[in-house]
């Protein structure tokens, strides 16, 4: 009738695990050693035991702290006092335990488990110590009815259930040996301090940690051949060329998927479109020709009268001109830079002639690079003279010649590196070899690189800004838009056909005039020169081969830490959405890497690595199964 809580130290954080003082007294007559093993099946659970102890040792270990339960499974009795018989020749009371037991309730002991018989008495000076709980049985009890009962309230307890439902279940369960040994169920009692909280197993220790699961042997070979192996495959098929039309289609998404930038303000387009055509169709005028010799002389007076620092004429006259003011100023305008077209061995074996008016020097050939599918993804910057032809004399390119103007008027000068390849200062544009990222067969003779188009709002239509012929000969233009800029004249009618396939677009509406083509090229040139722009440069194959090995093991790891095909499916896509955020970042650098083989690397890795670890335990087993079977 008298409670109260029992005196405690600062309170102590819950240990990893719950700490158990577990007696194993006189054991005569009875099996304690069952009750060890069921003490042991615990989860988290640091048990200490004393095997039929001396009186000393059994008081020393309550004076250490920490101990959550007290078990005792042996011989007790309860006549004046509760008696615990430690051994075949000592016996304690409570009273002879008193300070010892007080210390460890101050220190947090919770629980006392008498597993013994008679108990009351026990329970009864324990209650004087103010104990948070004490469990004992009423009156003698078979040992058989004694370890059912502790197996099933350990169960139920450390499983989550409170201290009450526990002890509650546990008895209930106790029926079934009734008829063996009658009031089974009556026996075990708690004696609750009503000054306490009821007790959870979880409550007194922490939630143990995470071990970090690493991979067994068996596992790691798994993910590594299967990773080596499809890489591997993976690089065979690249190097044949497999996979180069799925490469460059990646190539074409990432760019249009580039951050936008500002147009280029250094060119002036002037579109010579049909209006300009059929407005000089009463001027004389050759078949092969889109403006007449009055018109083009009027467009080119007017343009050089704003001082600007290169003319490009993106118009093919391979005629003398009848004109002889234009021929005149086609012949000593140091500004004018013409073109000429290469013979093809393919479709046009004679090229198309320069101008007779034009110097070698202001020459620049118009040829551009189109792969399988058509689409210009390359530049040609220069040939080798040996590669120059009597049709189209000069070694440079129309843009590399127009770049050329425009930085002599900076005092920057070309120069070439022991490899040919061509240096602006401290920046070289580095050939394109044979084999680069995405391309693994083509021709790559010519000093050629990758054609870095400027990502402009509706690009590669707005590269600059653009005018017509006819705005320019009515004075629409603003001079300020012509000085110190570099011009550039072509046909915008997609009838003349000089219309071609980007990156953005194979559709005939998504093509491009070829002016525009050669402006993006020339834009490349000075934009990586004079603005630090990123050129589109490819890894050296080791480093791609690391690249991809290290994706593909990225898939057999994630088949390996996620067995769940949901929870699997859903790392994938984050692994490939952030392989493509990685390339399109790198593409904005400047740094081409393989998208398409890393994706499939990482997808095959991964399908072959799950289905291994998922269906080998399987074979395993039916393997096992038919090693026994008899004859």
């Amino acid at each position: 009738p008298e409670y109260a809580r029992s005196l405690k130290s600062p309170i102590q954080k819950p240990t990893p695990k719950v700490r158990i003082l577990s007696i194993l007294g006189n054991a005569e007559g009875i099996d304690v050693a069952q009750d060890q093993q069921l003490l042991e099946q615990l989860p988290n659970a640091d048990l200490h035991f004393l095997t039929e102890p001396k009186a000393q040792d059994l008081n020393q270990q309550l004076w250490q702290p920490g101990w959550d339960i007290l078990f005792f499974a042996g011989h007790s009795s309860s006549e004046a006092k509760g008696i615990i018989h430690l051994n075949q020749h000592e016996s304690l009371t409570v009273d002879q335990l008193k300070y010892g037991v007080r210390t460890a309730i101050e220190h947090g002991l919770k629980l006392a488990i008498f597993n013994s018989c008679d108990g009351l008495g026990l329970a009864r000076d324990l209650a004087d110590l103010y104990l948070p709980q004490v469990i004992v049985m009423r009156e003698s009890v078979p040992d058989r009815v004694a370890q059912e009962f502790l197996k099933n309230f350990l169960t139920a307890f450390s499983q989550g259930e409170s201290l009450y439902l526990s002890v509650r279940q546990a008895r209930e369960q106790l029926q079934a040996l009734e008829a063996e040994f009658p009031c089974a169920t009556w026996l075990p009692v708690i004696c609750q301090n009503p000054a306490e909280l009821p007790p959870c197993w979880k409550d007194w220790h922490t939630k143990p940690r995470k071990s970090i699961q690493l991979p067994t042997r068996e596992e790691l070979q798994t993910v590594g051949f299967a990773s080596l192996a499809i890489a591997a495959c993976l690089f065979g098929v690249r190097w044949f060329g497999g996979l180069q039309s799925l490469e460059l289609a990646a190539f074409d998404h990432l760019m249009r998927s580039r951050p936008t930038e500002e147009r280029d303000r250094r060119l002036l387009i002037v579109n010579v479109t049909q209006a300009d055509i059929d407005a000089a169709s009463n001027q004389a005028r050759r078949s092969n020709e889109s403006l007449s010799d009055r018109t083009l002389t009027s467009l080119l007076e007017k343009i050089e009268q704003h001082n600007p620092v290169a003319i490009g004429l993106d118009l093919y006259r391979d005629a003398p001109d009848t004109d002889q003011k234009l021929r005149d100023r086609l012949g000593k305008s140091d500004r004018m830079i013409a073109i000429c077209k290469r013979p093809d061995s393919d479709q046009d074996l004679t090229g198309i002639r320069a101008l007779p008016e034009i110097p070698q020097t202001r020459l620049g050939f118009s040829d551009v690079l189109t792969d399988a599918d058509r689409v210009i993804r390359r530049q040609l910057l220069f040939v080798s003279p040996s590669a120059t032809t009597l049709a189209c004399a000069t070694p440079y390119s129309f843009s590399t010649q127009l770049a050329f103007r425009y930085l002599y008027s900076k005092q920057i000068t070309p120069a070439f590196t022991p490899e040919t390849n061509l240096r602006f200062n401290n920046t070289i544009l580095q050939r394109l070899p044979n084999r680069s990222s995405g391309y693994q067969s083509i021709d790559a003779r010519g000093n050629q690189i990758l054609l870095n188009y400027r990502a402009t709002p509706g690009a590669p239509d707005t590269i600059a800004s653009q005018v017509t012929v006819s705005q320019v000969l009515n004075g629409e233009v603003n001079p300020d838009s012509i000085q110190n800029r570099i011009v550039l004249i072509g046909l915008a009618v997609p009838a003349r056909g000089d219309y071609w396939a980007t990156p953005y677009g194979s559709e005939n509406d998504r093509k491009i005039p070829g002016v525009l083509i050669h402006a993006h090229k020339v834009s490349q040139i000075l934009s990586a020169v004079l603005d630090r722009r990123p050129l589109l440069q490819s890894w050296s194959t080791e480093l791609e081969v690391l690249w991809i090995v290290g994706w593909s093991l990225i898939g057999g790891a994630l088949a390996w830490r996620f067995r769940s095909w949901l929870f699997l499916g859903l790392a994938i896509v984050l692994a490939i959405g952030t392989l493509i955020v990685l390339c399109l970042v790198l593409l904005v650098q400047g740094a081409w890497v393989p998208l398409v083989p890393s994706v499939l690397g990482l997808g095959m890795t991964t399908g072959a690595v799950a289905l291994q670890l998922r269906f080998a335990p399987i074979a395993s087993t039916f393997r096992t199964l038919k090693s026994h079977e008899h004859p």
